[in-house]
């Protein structure tokens, strides 16, 4: 509708009515969502639909001779980005796109920066926000705006391929890494730089897409994370199960034994070989490995083919039994 009214494709009015646009596609379908009528996916199933097919209906009523360029579209022409140039009463002020979003950059910045303890309340805790007297409608909303914004001044740059991937991919990763938000928020920054790095290098080397290139390398770089994130990467959560079945074996063989412990089975119930077979199920080289684990760690001594408590294998033993 702003490009109807200005006839200007380069007219900054486009991004503040496409901003504006995201807007109230999100204003529209928490509206039906609080109707209590439908759920918040069939809500986006029916407004995103009507809204896209608003504006083929205008394009093909008002613009049907315009050619769109599904690549461009798709994949972006960071490549020809330096050569839309800002002009200004005669004077070349530089790259379009680098004017537009440094603007856009300082205004995120300017918004995190000031209104940061407001955004992460009203975000994780609304009904504490509200009782502070925060709107957490209100604030938002101005998130809601800030990432159309966003969304809006990066999708004629780079193309809807990487401004998903970029806007997904990092903060993921950064997730993965650490809880504080404020160190999340850098960590995301510092990661999807990295990806752009590595995607341009990849793309110059292979002659390929430049942004293309930039998103599959933010999916490698999410992936290498995925597997190698200290606490809650795939490596080291099965590290931590494996951990664990070992602790878990070492803890039942400290119950086992403490509830034989003085009675007239103890001196057959102690025995390496009897933990084998029918009784406790483990294999000989399962139960070698959990008795030495268990000996190395204190919960146990061994006398010829005898296990003995120690004092820390009873208290292990009557802390798991008192769970």
């Amino acid at each position: 509708i702003a490009f109807f009214v200005v006839k200007d494709l380069s007219s900054p009015w486009l991004v503040l009515a496409a901003a504006a646009t995201g807007v109230l596609t999100v204003v529209l379908v928490e509206l039906l969502h609080r109707s209590g009528r439908l759920k918040e996916d069939a809500a986006i199933g029916l407004v995103f639909p009507a809204l896209f097919s608003l504006g083929i209906v205008l394009i093909t009523r008002h613009a049907g001779n315009v050619h769109l360029d599904t690549d461009a579209v798709l994949l972006g022409e960071l490549a020809f980005a330096p050569f839309d140039r800002l002009v200004v009463a005669g004077r070349d002020l530089g790259p379009r796109h680098l004017w537009v979003m440094g603007g856009i950059t300082l205004i995120n910045l300017a918004a995190v920066t000031l209104f940061f303890k407001e955004l992460k309340l009203a975000t994780f805790d609304a009904g504490l926000a509200a009782t502070l007297g925060l709107s957490p409608a209100l604030i938002h909303y101005g998130l809601v705006t800030l990432v159309s914004l966003t969304a809006v001044g990066a999708f004629d740059a780079v193309g809807l391929i990487l401004l998903v991937a970029l806007m997904i991919a990092p903060p993921a990763a950064a997730y993965l890494l650490t809880d504080r938000l404020g160190l999340l928020l850098l960590i995301a920054g510092a990661l999807g730089a990295l990806a752009a790095a590595l995607g341009y290098a990849g793309a110059i080397a292979l002659d390929a897409s430049i942004a293309g290139a930039m998103a599959v390398a933010s999916g490698l770089v999410f992936a290498v994370v995925y597997l190698a994130a200290p606490r809650r990467g795939l490596l080291a959560e099965l590290a931590r199960r494996r951990r664990q079945k070992w602790e878990f074996a070492q803890t039942m063989l400290a119950i086992h034994l403490a509830q034989h412990e003085g009675d007239a089975d103890e001196a057959e119930e102690s025995r390496v070989d009897h933990l084998q077979g029918a009784h406790v199920g483990w294999t000989p080289t399962f139960t070698a490995r959990v008795v030495a684990l268990a000996e190395r760690g204190g919960l146990i001594t061994r006398t010829a083919e005898r296990l003995h408590l120690t004092a820390a294998g009873r208290s292990a033993a009557a802390k798991a039994l008192a769970r």
